[in-house]
């Protein structure tokens, strides 16, 4: 998830103590921090934490307080390190980068035109991500997640639709894939054996043209020659927002794979089990899952060998524990009565601008549960949508401004 409550110089707070400390409590097994940004100019959100260059003391130290808070009683912490690419919103920069100049294709004017990166800037990047991972091991988190999914940076590179480069990183899957795997080369090569090294990918971007299932089944055989520790799958991007379990801007492009009758409320299930045939390391599937039955049905037989979960911990930190001591049989989804209005003011109406709010609106809701929780705080179950989403915004802008850059 992304916490967005890094200070104005995108420095961790006490506030990701307190909130991780929450989640320690509540019984995961594995935590796995939002977006760290390995390049302060192109952040997901101004909230970001990044590490960006040589780290002082008081920013090392901010980083440490995290990661013990993030370990205690024997959790792992691990770093999800990450560059925002095309995706940066026009508030951080008015001109993105990304493999090529192709804008997002969202009303509502937040996302700049990219600049298409060079082949030096490349490198630079793939410097950078092995430059935070070091960090995250000297201060304490136990892991790193190289994220390259939902439409960020390393994502961009792997989607066709996005990537129309012409030179070594662009055209064939091979080529396309080249940043994700130098990456994870230089990661390893910084951090050694013994740390762990993971990777978020898409099943699918659902977008005609984009990134397929075929391609990723692609990459993981590519990715089991690197060692990884883990494979998280989700899948979407900003446009085809199926990570949220929502529909995008335009009809989602379906990929073929094998139906199952299991875990039928997760979004990414089928794809994963149908990664795991080909994985050679432990396979994630995160996306929709609420029910204890679900998760058992997902693990049974190996299918995929780890579950994970996102929006119940923003609104019941303990879910883990009830959920594993059968206090509870399943969280409510509570997205599904979130929306703007009834009609043609829900997340299905015609108005692509109202689509969109809607989204945003929806991830509003529950930033506000986890800036509660950051500050010591309950959720409140009693916040419509419409209030969040009004005060995400100012929150949003406010950091923005406030920025020291």
């Amino acid at each position: 998830m992304t916490e967005g409550i890094a200070d104005e110089e995108n420095k961790a707070t006490g506030r990701h103590v307190t909130l991780y400390c929450r989640w320690v409590d509540g019984g995961v097994g594995l935590l796995l921090t939002g977006n760290v940004q390995v390049d302060r100019r192109y952040l997901e959100r101004a909230g970001n934490v990044a590490i960006d260059g040589d780290q002082d003391n008081a920013r090392l130290d901010a980083l440490a307080a995290w990661a013990e808070a993030g370990t205690s009683g024997g959790t792992h912490l691990w770093m999800q390190i990450s560059h925002a690419g095309r995706q940066t919103p026009k508030n951080i920069a008015t001109e993105p980068v990304g493999p090529s100049d192709i804008q997002l294709a969202l009303p509502g004017g937040r996302f700049g035109k990219p600049r298409a990166l060079s082949g030096d800037e490349i490198r630079d990047v793939i410097a950078r991500f092995a430059h935070t991972a070091s960090v995250a091991q000297q201060t304490g988190f136990t892991g790193v997640q190289i994220h390259s999914a939902h439409g960020y940076l390393l994502s961009e590179f792997l989607s066709p639709r996005v990537n129309v480069r012409e030179d070594e990183w662009g055209g064939s899957l091979a080529n396309r894939a080249r940043f994700l795997l130098e990456t994870i080369r230089a990661v390893r090569a910084r951090v050694g054996p013994d740390f762990a090294v993971a990777v978020k990918l898409n099943s699918a971007d659902f977008q005609k043209g984009g990134f397929s299932f075929e391609d990723c089944l692609g990459v993981v055989e590519l990715l089991n020659q690197e060692g990884l520790d883990l494979l998280e799958i989700s899948g979407g991007t900003y446009e085809q927002p199926r990570l949220l379990g929502l529909e995008g801007m335009e009809p989602a492009f379906e990929e073929k794979v094998a139906e199952s009758t299991r875990a039928r409320e997760a979004y990414f299930f089928n794809y994963a089990a149908a990664v795991n045939q080909v994985a050679r390391m432990p396979v994630m599937v995160t996306g929709g899952f609420r029910s204890r039955d679900a998760m058992n049905e997902a693990l049974a037989g190996g299918a995929v060998d780890m579950i994970g979960l996102g929006r119940p911990l923003c609104w019941d930190p303990d879910f883990p524990k009830k959920i594993m001591d059968s206090t509870i049989d399943r969280a409510e989804a509570i997205e599904k009565t979130l929306r703007l209005g009834p009609g043609l003011l829900g997340p299905n109406s015609p108005f692509k601008f109202i689509k969109v709010i809607n989204g945003f609106g929806t991830q509003s809701w529950y930033y506000e549960q986890l800036y509660r929780m950051a500050d010591g705080l309950e959720p409140d179950f009693s916040m419509t949508m419409g209030q969040t989403f009004r005060r995400y915004d100012k929150i949003e802008n406010d950091k923005a401004k406030a920025m020291v850059r």
